[in-house]
């Protein structure tokens, strides 16, 4: 049986041979890449379809260590793999359940594979696009009254991080050291007491550039691939004296964690919304039209070691203030050229009350309102044995989700 010719993966009414159970991150309409590890074989491409992989390099469809040279070829050539696994794994498609030995060569139970980082990552910028974070921060440390830089409004704000300490979930994070100033005027040096995490999306770029060429608002998101989730963790006390004047550095440079399944922006599609009102409105290079953020919730779960895990956050991605989109096209505006394969991090998403902020300098207002959790255990900033556990996912006539991205932090 052929495939239909107007056959759509984002079909609520599909259902796949393989059992997925009810809530599943990974239904037949999700279908994130990955690279894994398992069965004798070193890294190779696959599809996560409910607590199995895929293995498209064993059926022929995609080969590498990573990622990279897959989007090199486009949304056409993007947009065709999915449509094939989708296809394949259709319930109606009798192509692969019933061949057991292709079936067992090519699928592996999630807990017998080990992941890797999806994509070589070259460059990684990260933004500053909450407003409520952006405000909580500058209640905080400049004017309760007035907390928002004037330049604020009109640019996503960022920074260059290090990309050669992207890490998969699941890596262990270590405490870093680094100078450490009490009185912001003298300071020594040592294991850092203020360890944070910051709940965010990430996007990979799909697109090679060359340099001097923008990407115009209108192409943004063509040149996007797909969404993981991502903690970037922060040392704020190595932040605090550091930043002075140039911004974030090695506070921020030990370690950036990353779910291991890309959802593509065509996985997400369904789920398309308006983003908050800017105003003023954007520059003319930064306007776009139409829905332009994506409705995801998101979850922060903090494990003490030997206990069970709390929740401490839930927000959406949907009232970020700036898109992704914008991001894109605010990167390149100067002509800076990107490569397939860079990652650009949301920046902290918070909501506007408590209970939905995604860090901790937010939740325990920089120390001063400790977060209560079971058992009388308090927590201002992380502690050495604590894990901390990202979740996301989109809800609509089905559900698709992004996995978890975790860590467990280390001594120094």
């Amino acid at each position: 049986m052929n495939m239909p010719e107007r056959y759509d993966p984002n079909d609520p009414r599909l259902e796949g041979w393989i059992p997925v159970p009810e809530g599943h991150d990974f239904p037949i309409q999700n279908l994130p890449l990955g690279i894994f590890e398992g069965g004798g074989h070193g890294p190779r491409p696959g599809v996560a379809i409910g607590d199995f992989v895929l293995d498209l390099e064993e059926l022929g469809f995609l080969y590498g260590e990573t990622l990279n040279e897959f989007l090199a070829l486009g949304p056409a050539a993007w947009r065709a793999l999915r449509k094939q696994v989708s296809w394949l794994l259709n319930a109606e498609n009798p192509a692969l359940r019933d061949e057991s030995a292709a079936r067992a060569k090519a699928l592996y139970l999630v807990g017998d594979v080990t992941m890797r980082v999806p994509v070589a990552v070259g460059d990684y910028v990260d933004f500053y696009s909450s407003l409520e974070h952006a405000s909580n921060v500058g209640k905080m440390f400049r004017d309760p009254a007035n907390p928002l830089l004037p330049n604020w409004r009109y640019l996503p704000a960022g920074y260059h991080g290090k990309s050669g300490t992207v890490v998969v979930s699941g890596t262990p994070v270590r405490r870093p050291w680094g100078q450490l100033s009490a009185d912001n005027k003298t300071a020594k040096f040592g294991p850092s007491q203020r360890l944070d995490i910051e709940l965010e999306t990430g996007f990979i770029i799909g697109r090679t550039t060359e340099l001097g060429i923008p990407i115009p608002i209108a192409e943004a998101e063509s040149a996007i691939f797909g969404v993981v989730l991502l903690n970037d963790w922060s040392a704020r006390d190595i932040q605090r004296w550091e930043y002075q004047p140039l911004g974030p550095f090695l506070g921020k440079s030990f370690a950036t964690s990353i779910s291991p399944w890309v959802v593509t922006l065509d996985a997400l599609a369904p789920f398309r919304v308006i983003g908050p009102v800017q105003d003023p409105r954007p520059l003319e290079y930064l306007q776009m039209d139409g829905p332009q953020h994506y409705d995801i919730e998101l979850e922060v779960l903090l494990e003490p070691a030997g206990q069970e895990p709390v929740s401490i956050c839930r927000t959406n991605f949907r009232q970020m203030y700036w898109s992704m989109a914008q991001q894109m096209a605010h990167l390149t505006s100067n002509g800076a050229s990107v490569r397939c394969g860079d990652l650009c991090g949301s920046g902290t998403v918070s909501g506007q009350e408590p209970g939905s902020y995604g860090s901790l300098l937010e939740a325990a207002w920089n120390g001063t309102k400790p977060l209560e959790l079971p058992g009388g255990v308090q927590r201002s900033f992380l502690e050495d044995g604590d894990t901390v556990i990202l979740r996301g996912w989109c809800e609509g006539e089905y559900r698709i989700g992004f996995g978890e991205c975790r860590g467990t932090i280390v001594p120094a």
